[in-house]
């Protein structure tokens, strides 16, 4: 095993992909032989895989290859496992989101935990923004793991587990009987591109995109 070899795994979320090639570029100037894969298949045998923006669980051969396999989990684990835990959170009303950076094993979001911290935010945000302090946070704790990695302690989650259903484009429907501020929290986490959000009158469909007003 290369105790110097790091891949950096993105599946199936390009947003994350400039934070994960950040990544890669602060591994390669600490002296890592880093890599940045776009394919499970790809994964090569080392020391550690960070799995960014993964959404499919991975099978034990390719857990084996590496000595660590790490995931970034945006909630207070057990609490939250599942799908689009920001999202959820954001739309529950909270600013202070917690996150963890945590050993992926077969059952998904159940590893040690080795690093937590909070993503702050100030409620304005919009899906861009969020995103980008979700992402500085990402690159923040990969770092630190192998910056701190001699110091760091895992634990084991404690609790019973909550869940976090995916999200489809029916969650991102307005509800036209409903006030703007009531559903403001909505507007926020709807990706004007890949799932805007739309409402429906008469039988008909309209999409809605929501930015920031410059000056």
């Amino acid at each position: 095993m290369n105790s110097r070899s790091i891949t950096v795994l993105v599946d199936n979320e390009s947003w994350i992909t400039p934070y994960a090639m950040r990544l890669v570029d602060g591994l390669t100037e600490r002296g890592f032989d880093a890599a940045f894969s776009e394919s499970i298949e790809t994964v090569r045998p080392g020391w550690i895989n960070f799995m960014l923006g993964c959404t499919k669980l991975v099978g034990e051969q390719v857990l084996q290859r590496n000595q660590h396999n790490l995931v970034v989990h945006e909630s207070h684990l057990p609490q939250g496992r599942g799908f689009a835990p920001m999202t959820w959170q954001i739309l529950e009303g909270r600013n202070r989101i917690p996150v963890c950076l945590i050993e992926a094993v077969s059952a998904p979001d159940a590893g040690d935990i080795w690093i937590e911290d909070v993503i702050e935010l100030n409620g304005n945000e919009l899906c861009a923004e969020w995103r980008a302090r979700q992402g500085e946070k990402t690159l923040e704790m990969c770092l630190g793991f192998v910056d701190r990695y001699d110091e760091l302690v895992p634990r084991q989650q404690q609790g019973e587990p909550s869940w976090y259903p995916r999200r489809g484009p029916g969650d991102s429907r307005l509800d036209i009987d409903r006030s703007l501020r009531e559903q403001f929290d909505l507007l926020r986490v709807v990706d004007n591109e890949r799932y805007p959000a739309y409402f429906e009158i008469e039988g008909q469909i309209y999409t809605l995109q929501i930015h920031k007003a410059e000056g």
